[in-house]
């Protein structure tokens, strides 16, 4: 790798370890406001270095090649909530409730801007900015999206698909797929361009059977019906509102999910992430000397231009891709359900309802059907473990190279986490371990709880850190105290809901 480190001039160039060219050209010569401070002023300094200051990258004049940070979350979040959940609603209660997965995925579209904000006008992510006022916040959100992803179900919802197509014990697939997952997320070269590839391939191949399933499997009457979901919203409150709740508000992604946006953005060049090197091998891949700290603009005529292109771009790219193929997703899982089994008894908001429903498919279109649904479901499932351990991994290296281990390599740090997680996965399989009902309990809790108090962070950060004319303001300042209205309720009535299971009363 090779790269320039002036603050001010032309050519500007860094080199990824794919080899590809970052060019940035500065045409400001101000480092400094008309009061004569620099932005990088209003960073804290008492526990991380004050960014430095740069120009921000011209903004995308194509967004084809910059498209892909969205279709990962969209392909991550695509898991047990988009193919069983939602689903399982439509089974009991029919399509009044797909209105709450377009009001859950607003809510993250507003949140993941709001993420992806600070890191365009700084390239750090938004954990690094939460530990510039508290130097432990971002441990504690690293340590919390462990606990609630520790346990390797994300791999056996897959595997059991795979058993039900292939023949085979569960557990013995699931080993094999993490250690699959292990392989592709420490040999690939560049680990953003493997992850990007595969969740387009797992898009790709869940579109074709929405294509297929709504030629052969969604019967006339399921059709009709479906102005429902607009005509006849509803709250079906016999289903629980915790269970409700949850629905609405992780459709798509939650939790840590919505915090790596920022080093998925980073790695593929957007904004003042293009000063920063991309997570590689360290195997495979050419080391990068990756900064602890960032860097920011100053407010200059010239940049705040580029700024609204590389913010124009960005609420596209998020409600094109993360938002739309999502909610395409759930109403398609949720009609193929409620074509199928609605009103049939004995169903559970399991892996076993995806049995069930690729059974009856196999009844009424033709055994290739039913298979076809389970292995794009399998690969569906794979994909999102994949992208589970990755930002799982990703958020806690980020961490620990930024604020405790400044030094170490965080391709390094990385690998040795992923390998870590998946070998944790790998002895709870061998030795048959049912899942502790504390770390049940707070699996259950730990994403709406991390939500509530990350989306007040998102207000500090970008009210009060980033240059004036780019601050949060306005609707979008709403939407982020809705967001912590929204999971401060939701997190509450899990947690007693929980409590209540812990103590043997529910």
């Amino acid at each position: 790798m090779t790269s320039g480190c002036p603050a001010f001039g032309k050519g500007f160039v860094v080199h990824s370890s794919s080899d590809k060219k970052r060019r940035v050209t500065f045409n400001d010569d101000s480092t400094q406001n008309r009061n004569g401070r620099s932005a990088a002023d209003a960073f804290p300094a008492k526990h991380l270095r004050r960014p430095e200051v740069r120009d921000l990258p011209e903004a995308p004049a194509k967004y084809r090649k910059l498209i892909g940070p969205g279709i990962i979350a969209a392909g991550v979040g695509l898991a047990s909530g988009e193919f069983i959940l939602f689903p399982y609603i439509a089974s009991q209660v029919g399509l009044v409730f797909v209105w709450a997965a377009l009001v859950g995925l607003v809510t993250q579209y507003f949140i993941n801007l709001e993420i992806e904000r600070y890191t365009l006008a700084t390239g750090e992510t938004a954990l690094t900015g939460f530990s510039r006022y508290w130097r432990h916040w971002g441990l504690v959100f690293a340590l919390l999206t462990y606990f609630a992803n520790l346990w390797p179900g994300w791999a056996t919802s897959s595997a059991t698909l795979a058993s039900y197509v292939f023949g085979g014990t569960p557990r013995y697939i699931a080993i094999g797929m993490l250690v699959a997952i292990g392989l592709i997320l420490t040999l690939a070269p560049v680990v953003y361009v493997a992850l990007e590839r595969a969740q387009m391939v797992k898009v790709a191949a869940v579109l074709l059977l929405f294509v297929v399933g709504a030629i052969v499997a969604v019967g006339a009457d399921a059709w009709a019906d479906a102005p429902q979901i607009i005509t006849r919203p509803g709250i079906p409150i016999e289903l629980g509102i915790a269970t409700l709740l949850g629905a609405l508000a992780f459709a798509g992604a939650g939790g840590g999910q919505n915090l790596v946006q920022s080093n998925w953005i980073r790695d593929k060049g957007f904004g003042m992430g293009a000063y920063v090197p991309r997570l590689v091998s360290p195997i495979t891949g050419q080391p990068e000397a990756a900064p602890s700290t960032g860097y920011v603009f100053e407010p200059t005529e010239a940049n705040l231009s580029r700024w609204r292109g590389w913010w124009k771009f960005a609420n596209l790219e998020q409600i094109f891709t993360f938002v739309l193929i999502t909610f395409l997703t759930i109403v398609f899982t949720s009609m193929l359900a409620y074509s199928t089994v609605f009103g049939r008894e004995g169903l559970e908001n399991s892996i076993e309802f995806i049995r069930t429903e690729g059974d009856v498919l196999g009844e009424r279109v033709g055994s290739w059907f039913q298979y076809f649904f389970w292995i794009i479901g399998s690969f569906s499932l794979f994909a999102a473990a994949l992208g589970i351990v990755d930002y799982t991994s990703r958020l806690a290296a980020d961490v620990l190279k930024t604020s405790y281990l400044r030094e170490a390599n965080e391709s390094k740090i990385y690998a040795g986490l992923v390998w870590g997680l998946i070998g944790v996965g790998i002895l709870v399989l061998l030795f048959g371990f049912d899942q502790p009902i504390v770390l049940l309990v707070i699996a259950a809790v730990v994403g709406g709880f991390m939500m509530f108090i990350y989306s007040g962070l998102l207000i500090l950060i970008n009210r009060k850190t980033l240059p004036r004319p780019i601050r949060i303001r306005g609707f979008r300042l709403v939407m982020l105290v809705w967001a912590i209205l929204l999971f401060g309720t939701l997190s509450v009535l899990t947690f007693q809901a929980q409590i209540a299971r812990l103590l043997g009363g529910g």
